[in-house]
This record gives C-alpha cells, sequence and structure tokens, in this order.
C-alpha cells in the first residue's frame, strides 16, 4: 500500500517532500544487501503482518488500545499474514503470492513446524544464544533476536519458494487499524453471516464499509470458515485489494490533511529493510495502478501434521516461477493479438472453391471476413483439388499463416499467380473447417494460433480469477 501510493506522491514537487518525510520514518533493522540481488527479472518482496502488541518502534502497546484492536495481551510474535510481491522489471504489473500461515515447512535446525513459526522460532533461540553469552541488555537482546528472527523468515521462504528476497515490510496491528481509520474504510461484501467472538467479527450478509476493530476482525477471522485460513486468506487480498484502491484514489493523495494522516499511519504502520532506495523504487513504479495487482495463494492441501497444511516445495517452486513466467506469456499473447487484427484487417483474402461443394467458397470468406480479413472474391476454381492450401506471396506469408489457422491449419505455399497485398485460398476434397458446418448446428470454430497458444499457458491461479481492486468481490 505504501509502495502505491509513492508512486503517485512522486508526481508532484510537494509529494516528493512528503515521501521524503515518510522514507525518514520507515527504517527497520533489516540488512539486506545488493548481494541478494538476482537476475529473474523481478523484485521479490517478502510483505509481513505481525501479530505483535507493539508500535513499529517496538513500544507496548497500552491496554485501551488493545481493547480498541480487540486483541488479547498475549500475541505470539507470530507472522499469520506473509505475501511474496512479484514486481517485473518494468514495474508495470505486479502480482502477490499468499503462503498460509499453517502450511508444513522444513526449517533445517527446528525441523518441520508451520511456516508462521519460523520467525518466532528463530527469535527465541537467538535470545538464548545471546543471554547464554552474557548479553543482558533488554534493548539489545530484543533488537538481535528479532532481527535474527526476520532474517530466518526471509531465508525459509526463499528456500521454499526458490526466490531471491529483494525486500522487506512489516504491518502490525496497531498500523493497520490506523490506516483504515485514515482512509475512512474499506468496501466489502460477505455471502453468509457471520459471528466469531475469536475475532470479534460480527456481520450480516452483504455489502459493508469496514475500519478500525472491525475492519481487522474481518481480516482476522478464520474459525466458522469453510476453509478456514484459506478463507481468511482471501478476506485479506480482498480488503487489501481495495485499501490500495482507497489509498490512491484522488481525494485521499490531494488532500493535504488527508496526506498528512496518511503518512503518519504509515510510518505507525510500516517497517522496511533498511537498505530499500524507495524513492528510486517509487520512480520504477510510475504507471502502476491498484489494478494491476493480482492476488494468488500457493498450491496446499488440508489435513498435514497438527492440523497444518501440506505442500509440495517443488510445485509451489513452479508456481511462484509462473507467476512471473506466465505474466510474460500473457503480454506476448496480447501483443501478437494486436498484430494479427492489425494484419488482417490490412490483408484482402479470395477464396476459390476447388472441392466442388456448391457455396462452399462464400460462407469461408465470409467466416474469414468475421476473424477480421478484408473480403476479396468468392468463386469456383478453374480445376478441382484434392487438397486445400492458403497462397501468399511476398509480404503476406504471416497473414496467409493467420488465415490457415482460422480454418484449422490449412497448408500455406508461396503462389506467383497471388496478387501484392492479399492472399488465396483454394479449398479441395480434403476440407472440413469452417464453412462445412455451417447448417448442422456445431457453427464455426475459431482456431487461431495465438490464441490457442495462450488458452493452453498453466496460469497459475485456482478455479477463480485472481483477486485484483477492479471491484468488490463476495467471499466467505
Amino acid at each position: 500500500m505504501l509502495l502505491l501510493s509513492l508512486v503517485v506522491l512522486s508526481t508532484t514537487g510537494y509529494g516528493w517532500g512528503k515521501v521524503s518525510q515518510l522514507d525518514s520514518g520507515l527504517r527497520g533493522n533489516i540488512d539486506i544487501n545488493n548481494e541478494r540481488d538476482s537476475p529473474d527479472g523481478a523484485t521479490d518482496i517478502l510483505l509481513i503482518g505481525n501479530d505483535s502488541r507493539t508500535d513499529a518502534q517496538g513500544n507496548p502497546l497500552p491496554d485501551e488500545v488493545l481493547r480498541e484492536l480487540r486483541a488479547s495481551e498475549g500475541g505470539g510474535n507470530l507472522t499469520d499474514t506473509m505475501i511474496l510481491l512479484r514486481i517485473p522489471d518494468n514495474g508495470k504489473r505486479a502480482r502477490a503470492v499468499s503462503f498460509p500461515r499453517d502450511t508444513m515447512v522444513d526449517m533445517g535446525e527446528f525441523g518441520e513446524h508451520k511456516l508462521n513459526s519460523a520467525l518466532n522460532r528463530k527469535r527465541v533461540a537467538k535470545r538464548e544464544e545471546l543471554e547464554a553469552q552474557g548479553v543482558t541488555d533488554e534493548k539489545k537482546l530484543s533488537s538481535l533476536s528479532e532481527k535474527a528472527g526476520k532474517e530466518f523468515l526471509m531465508e525459509t521462504i526463499e528456500d521454499f519458494a526458490g526466490v531471491t528476497i529483494e525486500h522487506y515490510a512489516e504491518v502490525n496491528l496497531l498500523g493497520f487499524y490506523k490506516l483504515t481509520e485514515v482512509v475512512g474504510g474499506v468496501k466489502v461484501c460477505l455471502k453468509n453471516p457471520v459471528d466469531d467472538p475469536y475475532s470479534g467479527a460480527d456481520f450480516s450478509a452483504g455489502v459493508h464499509t469496514l475500519s478500525e476493530g472491525d475492519a481487522l476482525a474481518f481480516v482476522r477471522q478464520r474459525h466458522g470458515l469453510p476453509r478456514g485460513d484459506l478463507d481468511r486468506i482471501v478476506r485479506q487480498q480482498v480488503f487489501m485489494s481495495g485499501l490500495a484502491k482507497k489509498m490512491l484514489s484522488a481525494n485521499m493523495l490531494s488532500n493535504p490533511g488527508k496526506l498528512n494522516d496518511l503518512i503518519k499511519a504509515l510510518q505507525d504502520s510500516i517497517t522496511l529493510d533498511k537498505n530499500w532506495d524507495v524513492l528510486s523504487f517509487a520512480k520504477q513504479m510510475q504507471g502502476m495502478a491498484a489494478g494491476d495487482i493480482e492476488f494468488y495463494t500457493i498450491p496446499v492441501e488440508m489435513n498435514g501434521p497438527s492440523s497444518g497444511l501440506l505442500a509440495d516445495p517443488d510445485e509451489v517452486k513452479r508456481f511462484v516461477d509462473d507467476l512471473l513466467l506466465s505474466q510474460r506469456k500473457r503480454e506476448q499473447a496480447r501483443q501478437d493479438a494486436e498484430q494479427a487484427e492489425e494484419l488482417r484487417a490490412d490483408t484482402e483474402v479470395n477464396v476459390y472453391n476447388a472441392s466442388g461443394v456448391s457455396g462452399l467458397a462464400g460462407r469461408v470468406l465470409d467466416d474469414l471476413a468475421d476473424e477480421g480479413f478484408d473480403s476479396g472474391v468468392a468463386a469456383n476454381a478453374e480445376s478441382m483439388m484434392s487438397d486445400s492450401v492458403v497462397r501468399y506471396t511476398s509480404g503476406t506469408e504471416r497473414a496467409a499463416k493467420l488465415a490457415a489457422a482460422d480454418l484449422g491449419d490449412v497448408p500455406v505455399e508461396t503462389g506467383e499467380d497471388v496478387a501484392a497485398g492479399t492472399v488465396s485460398v483454394y479449398l479441395g476434397d480434403d476440407y472440413t473447417g469452417p464453412g462445412t458446418r455451417r447448417f448442422t448446428g456445431e457453427g464455426a470454430v475459431r482456431l487461431d494460433g495465438t490464441a490457442r497458444a495462450q488458452d493452453s499457458e498453466t496460469d497459475p491461479s485456482t478455479d477463480e480469477q485472481p483477486i485484483t481492486a477492479g471491484g468488490v468481490r463476495c467471499v466467505n
């Protein structure tokens, strides 16, 4: 949310001043150096939601604040929200993949445990190690053990997902509360009413605008949901999408009073790794909008040990890698489709019936015109042919291949009698493509080569479309 705000803030002199003010108050103790940069075509950011009962500076929250947050004093320093944000180097689009808190992962020295316990296990072990070395200063004990825990969590997710994390960002309960207060709430939609005493979530079915304690209850509830934490992840994703949209609204970023409140809330909310050049990153992100972020969840299975979730590390690595790969493929497919559309419109196609089937040339020409080609003539060929073919001349080979794909992968060849800027289709006895089933009720089937390749691409999504800020999706 912070990064998206910076994109808009950085477009004005006033905004740059505010960005500098904001940047100075967000530094944590996580030291990620340039040696972690990886040439995979993307910047990988680990986003953490921590249930710690402290503010961004590590100060304990007072009792009255805990009551407003609907949180007990205990907490567990557990990272119940873990999201890997993959941003391609062109900065135009991003994909976020959630890691369920109960996913069982190998933690090396600690064995196999739920992912959300990684930070705390290392934190406790590091503190015990420091105490054994004679360190007694509480501030030093807390700082060094927290740093070790966060770095261990990053390393665990890197090994599990097969990525190199370049940046780290963390939000706490209080910060989340304040952010929702500043933006005036976020619109959500529930499929069914809920009443959960554990989180304090008590909402009717339908659309609600939630902020402060209600917003926290909405994103924290997992008891009573059909899929438990998996449904909670979906809630978090739809809420973050709506929050991003709200924070990027003109009303928020053009209002000096709102902007100051937002910056204060972000400083209380967010902790970044100390080597992150936020201003340079904001420049890279120019042009991104809230709808350009898509949310996914890694593939998991229920019924792991101690109610954990099972995940195949190899499958997770492929999934996370495909988040970037398939995005590039889709971008290329879109470009190819646009070029194909222009090429069809600029190419005249003539169809000659060499099969003896009455009216076939006219029907096929109509089909090709529907695909976007410029219609030429439809006529009978001078002689019958057994094999269909699409003939082209210099400069029209690609258009001929598009026409051949539209007709069911008819062969193509050069033809001396083909006029410049045109292609000629000859329909032989073997032709069974569009136009032959005009009256059977089956209809013509488009067989565009580019579209078929796009359809066969493996998309790293679930059965539903990815969550974006394009609308309000109703959830469990």
